[in-house]
């Protein structure tokens, strides 16, 4: 990536890997985001007017990786607070995402919201939607558990690939359900992470699917009774 590219992708990550494009700075043009969506880092589909941002696995991955990176002298701050986290992080056991946290389901809202301020044609103006308030862990990993048993017809110490539960959890960000799997992989007493050994099994759907913390693929999700 060119130096402005590896800034445009930090500036990301430090809003939790999911904005509009007009709040990130240094301000991104059209090849560099067309760069950045083409390296597999980010996905940018447009929202309403403007393109919304998120950092996809790989994106997250190189940035494990990359935090020790050299930057340019204009940026030794950043570059020294750069190696203050990856010394934390290697200390601690935990990844980016983890330091990061997910992203806030209402940060990507603002231009929706701008068109709801509008009048009707009536000159009634509208009400605006209650935004949803961010799922509890318990929450999360009750929504977790649900979409599992929903799959498996109620029926639990079953192996579900982790594609089709993202499918019963589409109306959740992709970062907020990473969260979901961390905390799973981290320490579950009913719940585990599985991997597909053979890479000929493996289709584009799973290899999309699955949750990469570090670098390392799981692609199933198991639950005891």
């Amino acid at each position: 990536m060119t130096p402005k590219q590896t800034l445009i992708l930090w500036c990301l990550l430090g809003k939790q890997g999911h904005a509009l494009q007009g709040e990130i700075v240094p301000k991104i043009e059209k090849k560099d985001r067309e760069a950045l969506v083409s390296a597999g880092y980010i996905t940018a589909p447009k929202s309403g007017r403007a393109f919304s941002l998120k950092v996809e696995d790989r994106g997250w991955r190189w940035a494990n990786e990359h935090l020790c990176d050299e930057l340019p002298p204009n940026f030794q701050v950043l570059k020294n607070w750069l190696i203050r986290v990856h010394h934390f992080l290697e200390k601690n056991g935990q990844t980016l995402a983890d330091f990061i946290g997910p992203a806030r389901e209402s940060s990507v809202e603002p231009v929706a919201d701008k068109r709801r301020l509008r009048p009707s044609r009536e000159g009634v103006p509208r009400p605006l939607k209650k935004r949803p308030k961010p799922l509890t862990e318990r929450q999360l990993r009750a929504r977790i558990e649900k979409a599992y048993l929903v799959i498996t017809n109620g029926r639990k110490a079953e192996s579900v690939l982790l594609s089709k539960v993202r499918a019963q959890l589409a109306d959740l960000a992709r970062p907020t359900v990473d969260a979901g799997l961390l905390r799973i992989l981290q320490g579950d007493e009913k719940a585990r992470l599985g991997q597909i050994s053979d890479p000929k099994v493996l289709t584009q759907e799973e290899r999309e699917a699955a949750f990469s913390p570090g670098g390392e693929a799981f692609h199933l999700l198991w639950i005891q009774p």
